[in-house]
């Protein structure tokens, strides 16, 4: 919805204990809405933020809970949440269901 200044540190630190991804070493960052490319599909993570328009409705809304400045335990279940749902998104998209 906003740049920051970085990746919150907590979800880098995570995912880089539970799957061995450095998401800060694979060139990940903050970006505007405008410095990404149209998409194919929108998914609106939830989190109890307001999206900006995108040039195309959402397909859908995982409505997540947003772990920042919550416990390392809060954060692996959005973490484990948004796995269960791109899982869940690769299958609707093979079955052609979006």
């Amino acid at each position: 919805t906003e740049t920051k200044p970085q990746i919150n540190q907590d979800a880098v630190r995570i995912m880089k204990e539970l799957y061995n991804i450095d998401m800060e070493a694979e060139g990940q960052f903050s970006k505007l809405v405008s410095d990404i490319p149209d998409p194919d599909i929108a998914i609106s993570m939830g989190c109890n933020v307001g999206c900006p328009f995108i040039g195309r409705p959402f397909d859908d809304n995982w409505g997540l809970e947003d772990p920042t400045g919550k416990s390392d335990e809060e954060f692996k279940i959005v973490i484990e949440q948004i796995k269960h749902d791109i899982l869940e998104l690769k299958s609707r998209l093979n079955y052609n269901e979006i």
